[in-house]
Order: structure tokens, then C-alpha cells, then sequence
């Protein structure tokens, strides 16, 4: 279940190093909204490269209408052709859709919906960006368009603003060596390692242990870029708050957690989705990895196996860690102005919605869905031989219901880039937090001048 994050998470997925074992092939504002379904079939732009989009026609190409749908991912591609068109063998229109890389994504996007023209009637929209869209006049209202959502969980509807639809929900875990947790913690099985990770306290020790008696040949994490989604995901309030930015307790725990991870050198100070971060899932040199649900299969077993045909696959479990958190999503709306709106919605009702396709998706992808009582039904059914057979399904539901996505906004995105940079330079030492904090707050007003930083 390829959940895209943005430009670095692409970067990852098209460029993993050796692969191993059974992971899916697939890969992972202002303006008329007014356009017709006959104009939206034409190209995206006429200067666009075949390497750089892909184009299907799905369903009776002979069809007069022509329903289109934009995605960064072939995931909703492969939704549409091979269980909504079977369920729905008698249609009256042909899907079209187009798969843009997501580092062009917003781009290609952007101008379409603002003029309408060759605009799509539904559109995929990622978490790292999914807040742009939804707090903008193009996407629908769910309870406009039909789809009920009411069985969801919360957090995945505060996520899309109850306009737009998921059939995921992407909680985070740690993901951990059993065998360097058994070598250097003295325990292996989730229950264990969790109760010796429970708080940021608690995992700073072990990750003090595990330096020392592996004499720094492995550590707990491949560096501190691990832990920005996890404290991200635990602010209370939002970057921005009636024109102020406010920056939340939980940012400046992270600036610390790091400034004592790099001092005492704890981590390896790989950068996330280098090659040095990728290496210790290969090797012994990394205990475990901050990842939500897609990284388990599209990050972790297409990176386990080294060039020698040595791999971790097995060597694995996972936990809760320290605190609750999610990342990543893809998130399904329909087009304000569309003239498919019906046809559409129909669509999203079923591939976010409906039991049956929810349950035969999760059964054939490992896809952690985003209906909990679903989940209730089908998750005692699971067992993953990446994890040595830990129910992963489980494990995510039991994690999922403490997600609070409230502080979500348009503004995350960039800002969140903009603190990554006085984190590093905070960390290593270049800069002390009152400067790094201060530049931090300077950076946000040159990018949001709006916004008071006093």
C-alpha cells in the first residue's frame, strides 16, 4: 500500500535499494471550479513526457462519457479496475485515469482546478498535502456527495475535513529487531521491548544500552529524522492559530530528544530515506524504524535483503513505542463543479465505504482499512512471516483509536520543512534552541507573512 508522502517518499519507492521477498508490485487556490466531463478527458499538459504521467483508459472505451480521476498513485488505478468494474459491469461511461509523480502532483493539479479546465471529477489527495485541498472551495463535502462515512475512524475524518474519504487509516509503530533487542535489552517478544519503550525516558535509556554494549555498532535509530512524525502527530494545537504561530510543548520535546541523541550519539545520524538509513534494515547496525502501516510492506521487506542474499526477514516485531502517532494516507474527493458527481461518488462509496471490497482489500494487500468495525471482524485473521508471525493487523488496531489528528492544517507541509532545518542545525550543535528557534519563527514569516511570530 504505497502511502506517498511527498517528494522524499517517492524518491524512496522508485529508488529502494535490493528488494526482498513478497512486497505488491505496484508502486507504491481560487478560480471558477466550472468544467465539463467532455473537457476533462483531454491531455494534462500538452508539454508532458510519457515518463512523466501515466494515462489508462479503463472500462468501455467506447463509452461517450468519459469519468476522470487523478492520483499520485496506481493503488486507486488498480481499486477501479479489477473490483469496482467487476462489481459494476454495466456502466455508461469509461474511466480515465491519470497517475502523476507526486513531486509534480500539486502542481499539475493546482492550475486545473483553478480554471477548470481539463479538470478531473475526482482526485486523490495525499496526507502531507490532503489539508491544501480540503480547506479550498474544489473539494466536495462528503455529505453533498452521499458517501457515508459515519463507520470511519474519527481521526481519518479529521484528517480530510469530512471532505474527502479514505479506506485507510495509517497508524505508526516501531518496527524492531528482535535479535538486537534480545542481544542488548535482554527481550525480543512486543510486550517486552514495548514495556522498556513505553515513554521517550524510558526509550532514551534503552537506546543509551544498546549503543554501549554493541561499543556503537548498532543503534536504536538510524538517526533523529525518525522522530519528527512521531512528535509531530503529538502537538495539541496547530501550527498557526488565528494568525499566530504557536509552537506547540511537544516541538520543543523533539528538539531535545534529538539534541541528546546526537550528543551522546545514539543513532547514526543517517539521513531518512539515505542510503545509510536503508542499510541498517539490511544489516545490524539499526534496532528499528519509526513507520505507519504502508511502511511495513513498502519500505521495510523491499529493503531487507542485501546484495549477498542476506536478509532480516523474520528478525522482526512491532510495538506501539513511546507515544501514538500516524503518517501518510491517500484521501478521495470529488471535483466542486464536476458534472460526474453522482458517478463519482458512487466510486468513493465503494473503494472507501463498501464492507465487502473494504475486507477483500485488506485480504489481499495486508492494507490496514480504515472501518473499525471491520477490523473487528477480520483481524484475528492475520499473521505476518516478515514479523515472525505477529499479527500486525491487530497490533494496528489496537493502535489506531489513540490517533488525535485535530492539529492537522493547509500550513503543516511547509512549515513542518522549514523546522526540520533548525532541528538538524539545533542537534549537531551548530546553533543553540534560542537561535534555531528564533530562525525558525523568522523562516515562517518570510514564507507566511500573515503570520505574527511575536
Amino acid at each position: 500500500m504505497k502511502k506517498l508522502m511527498a517528494l522524499l517518499l517517492m524518491v524512496t519507492l522508485i529508488f529502494s535499494l535490493s528488494g526482498c521477498g513478497d512486497a505488491p508490485s505496484e508502486d507504491p487556490s481560487s478560480g471558477s471550479t466550472e468544467a465539463s466531463s467532455s473537457d476533462n478527458s483531454e491531455d494534462v499538459d500538452a508539454g508532458e513526457t510519457e515518463s512523466e504521467t501515466e494515462t489508462a483508459v479503463i472500462g468501455d472505451a467506447n463509452a461517450d462519457r468519459t469519468l476522470v480521476v487523478w492520483s499520485f498513485t496506481d493503488e486507486v488505478k488498480k481499486m477501479i479496475e479489477e473490483y469496482y468494474l467487476p462489481a459494476h459491469p454495466d456502466l455508461d461511461y469509461k474511466v480515465e485515469v491519470v497517475i502523476i509523480p507526486t513531486e509534480d502532483y500539486p502542481t499539475k493539479l493546482d492550475p486545473v482546478l483553478a480554471s477548470g479546465k481539463n479538470a478531473p471529477d475526482m482526485f486523490a489527495m495525499e496526507a502531507a498535502f490532503v489539508r491544501k485541498y480540503v480547506e479550498s472551495p474544489f473539494a466536495m463535502e462528503m455529505s453533498e456527495t452521499g458517501v457515508d462515512t459515519s463507520g470511519t475512524f474519527p481521526y481519518v475524518l479529521q484528517v480530510a475535513n469530512n471532505k474527502g474519504s479514505s479506506w485507510q487509516a495509517t497508524p505508526g509503530a516501531f518496527f524492531y529487531r528482535r535479535s538486537i533487542a534480545e542481544k542488548y535489552l535482554g527481550v525480543s517478544e512486543p510486550e517486552d521491548v514495548q514495556n522498556m519503550l513505553a515513554d521517550w525516558d524510558k526509550f532514551l535509556d534503552a537506546a543509551r544500552k544498546v549503543a554501549a554494549d554493541s561499543n556503537g555498532e548498532s543503534k536504536m535509530l538510524a538517526g533523529t529524522g525518525d522522530l519528527t512524525n512521531v512528535f509531530f502527530a503529538a502537538r495539541q494545537q496547530s501550527w498557526i492559530v488565528d494568525d499566530q504561530l504557536v509552537i506547540d510543548d511537544a516541538i520543543y520535546e523533539l528538539f531535545e530528544t534529538a539534541k541528546i541523541m546526537e550528543e551522546e550519539n545514539l543513532t547514526h545520524q543517517g539521513a531518512q530515506w539515505g542510503e545509510a538509513w536503508f542499510a541498517g534494515m539490511k544489516d545490524n547496525s539499526v534496532m528499528g524504524y519509526f513507520l505507519p502501516t504502508w511502511g511495513l510492506h513498502y519500505v521495510l521487506k523491499t529493503n531487507c535483503e542485501d546484495a549477498e542474499g542476506n536478509t532480516t526477514w523474520g528478525d522482526w516485531g512491532m510495538i506501539q513505542g513511546p507515544q501514538a502517532y500516524f503518517w501518510g494516507g491517500t484521501f478521495l474527493t470529488v471535483r466542486e463543479g464536476s458534472e460526474m458527481v453522482d458517478e463519482a461518488s458512487d466510486i468513493i462509496n465503494y473503494l472507501t465505504v463498501e464492507p465487502e471490497f473494504l475486507k477483500a482489500w485488506a485480504k489481499d494487500t495486508g492494507d490496514f482499512i480504515s472501518n473499525p468495525s471491520i477490523i473487528d471482524e477480520i483481524k484475528d485473521d492475520f499473521s505476518e512471516d516478515f514479523l515472525a508471525g505477529q499479527n500486525h493487523y491487530e497490533a494496528f488496531a489496537q493502535m489506531a483509536p489513540s490517533i488525535d489528528a485535530s492539529a492537522l492544517q493547509g500550513y503543516d507541509q511547509d512549515i513542518n520543512t522549514l523546522l526540520g532545518e533548525q532541528l538538524t542545525a539545533y542537534s549537531l550543535g551548530e546553533k543553540d534552541l534560542e537561535t534555531a528557534i528564533n530562525d525558525f519563527k523568522l523562516s515562517v514569516q518570510n514564507a507566511f507573512p500573515n503570520v505574527n511570530i511575536d
